[in-house]
């Protein structure tokens, strides 16, 4: 297969590495030549900087991992080329567009998944489990917090300059950070926004919100928060679920789950698998990917999961707005 990864910032490196460990080679960029990365790595690969010129080499597979303003520039038109496509989060900064993308989809007959790696995530993937079988009961109660120190995520470039910290480009933590509004649907369920507060809390110089707090109510009638900022030193990123019949515990620093039952004495832990890091989650997404490609599975997080992590999003941003 054919691939073109839009975009050569951090994200656009990892996938790139990535297609290369699965013995992936056939490869070409589409770049707008303003990453502060070093260009070694892709020395040799095809560039163009148009999107018709890039889709002009007949790729299988796009992945887009340019700024999340700038993702259905290049969706559309190659999902109406009948492209396969790996999407990051969140799919776009507005839901305006959405209508013409599902459009292009349809006329081009590709799939599309979004890259919301947490859900390849194997104690999340145990706690999705564990809540389908009940073992703590009636969720009541949800909890996830995540808290990051911005200029200490691309330490060789001005953090002021990234795309998490412009409006322009689709920035601010609510959008940068929405794993959470998927992974918390993918756990439990349909939810709405009931509230949120902050604002630019911090002293980083930003013009978008750098901490937001936001109140949820889920279909089932449990209530919960989140917690996003990018002040937090050190990071934390962690959920618990409170259910009528025990508790469950993740925490994205040692990739543990811990889940208390009702009526044991103990909590009982899953670890990880044996070398697990970071990575490991893009990886399986990659495989996961090529398989979606090769139209052997459908994807695992959808257009349409997309879409509602993003209508969540921005919810939370309107709500903040309206304080």
């Amino acid at each position: 297969m054919k691939f073109l990864i839009a975009g050569f910032g951090s994200i656009g490196r990892r996938h790139l590495r990535n297609l290369r460990a699965l013995g992936e080679e056939d490869i070409l960029l589409l770049r707008s030549h303003r990453s502060t990365l070093p260009d070694d790595e892709i020395a040799g690969l095809p560039v163009e900087t148009d999107i018709h010129a890039a889709l002009a080499h007949r790729p299988d597979a796009v992945i887009i991992a340019n700024p999340t303003a700038l993702h259905l520039q290049v969706a559309i038109p190659a999902a109406e080329q009948g492209c396969s496509i790996l999407m990051e989060k969140p799919i776009a900064d507005s839901t305006e567009d959405i209508p013409a993308l599902r459009r292009a989809l349809e006329k081009g007959g590709g799939q599309l998944l979004v890259g919301f790696q947490f859900r390849f995530h194997p104690t999340l993937q145990q706690a999705a489990k564990l809540l389908s079988e009940g073992v703590i009961g009636r969720v009541v109660s949800v909890r996830s917090h995540w808290g990051e120190y911005l200029p200490n995520w691309h330490p060789w470039e001005d953090y002021r300059q990234s795309y998490a910290a412009r409006p322009d480009l689709g920035g601010g933590v609510i959008l940068t950070l929405c794993h959470p509004f998927d992974y918390l649907r993918w756990l439990l369920g349909e939810y709405a926004i009931g509230w949120a507060g902050g604002g630019t809390l911090g002293d980083l110089e930003l013009q978008v919100e750098d901490c937001a707090e936001i109140g949820l109510k889920f279909r089932n009638g449990a209530v919960g928060t989140l917690h996003l900022d990018y002040l937090q030193q050190p990071p934390r990123h962690t959920l618990e679920v409170i259910g009528t019949a025990g508790t469950l515990q993740w925490d994205n620093a040692d990739a543990t789950l811990r889940v208390f039952r009702a009526g044991e004495s103990d909590w009982q832990v899953f670890s990880a698998p044996e070398g697990f890091e970071r990575n490991w989650m893009f990886l399986e997404e990659m495989r996961h990917f090529l398989a979606v490609a090769r139209r052997e599975v459908q994807p695992a997080c959808t257009l349409e999961d997309g879409v509602r992590a993003l209508q969540l999003a921005l919810a939370a941003r309107e709500a903040l707005k309206a304080i």
